[in-house]
């Protein structure tokens, strides 16, 4: 029974000078990490990280909703086409066209504004018209791109000057006042950015991927569009 109390007293004695030796780990746990004044200690690159999250939100929620517009057409849009065609309504199947106000339907509408010139010629003119519309449709995704690229390189930028200030202090300091709290401002900068860039850049290459994954999509149904109207045009009289 003794030696159990002379032990529970010699653990309690070593807590105690753990704590004295080190107070600066005793409060860092006793308090929770705040996303925000971590953010702030990252310095001027998470501010520049955090604009470039805005703009690749704004790219992605702005293309996913034009880009999935795009791609919505009524299922019978080439049957009314074919039968305005072989009625001899043209201006009815350009106006049927305009209303519709897709990729799809302004290329068959170039077609159809071509008609009685060589097959070559209204083939030529939709494929202008298509890659006009595949360029709208990728607006914004060169700099998507670029944000996945870019953001982890400013996240390891920052790493290298937190480092950087950190040795720079530590020298100023000279070697008998060198502590914890003198490095932690590098340090933080140093780490905190490195998360920064990669979280940025992570959520940037998905969203890339994605909005590339619904182009795809469009132009898909495009050029299947553009292959039921030659084939029209083709077939026999």
């Amino acid at each position: 029974m003794n030696a159990m109390i002379l032990l529970l007293q010699g653990a309690m004695n070593m807590a105690d000078s753990l704590a004295t030796a080190n107070p600066v780990l005793t409060e860092v746990n006793a308090s929770e990490m705040d996303m925000l004044d971590m953010a702030v200690k990252g310095g001027w690159i998470m501010l520049v990280l955090g604009v470039l999250s805005v703009v690749c939100f704004y790219i992605l929620f702005e293309r996913n909703y034009m880009i999935r517009k795009a791609g919505k057409e009524d299922p019978m849009f080439m049957e009314r086409i074919k039968d305005y065609i072989h009625s001899g309504e043209i201006k009815a199947a350009i106006n049927y066209c305009r209303t519709m106000n897709t990729p799809s339907a302004r290329m068959i509408e170039k077609g159809i504004s071509r008609l009685g010139r060589p097959i070559n010629d209204v083939q030529a003119a939709i494929e202008n018209v298509g890659n006009i519309e595949v360029a709208k449709l990728e607006k914004g995704l060169t700099v998507m791109a670029t944000i996945s690229g870019g953001a982890p390189m400013l996240g390891f930028l920052g790493t290298v000057t937190g480092m950087v200030r950190a040795f720079y202090e530590m020298a100023n300091a000279g070697s008998g006042n060198i502590d914890i709290t003198l490095l932690s401002g590098g340090i933080y900068e140093a780490m905190i950015t490195t998360v920064g860039g990669l979280i940025v850049g992570i959520i940037a290459m998905f969203a890339y991927n994605y909005l590339v994954m619904l182009v795809d999509r469009v132009v898909n149904k495009m050029e299947s569009r553009t292959m039921e109207f030659m084939d029209l045009l083709n077939e026999p009289t």
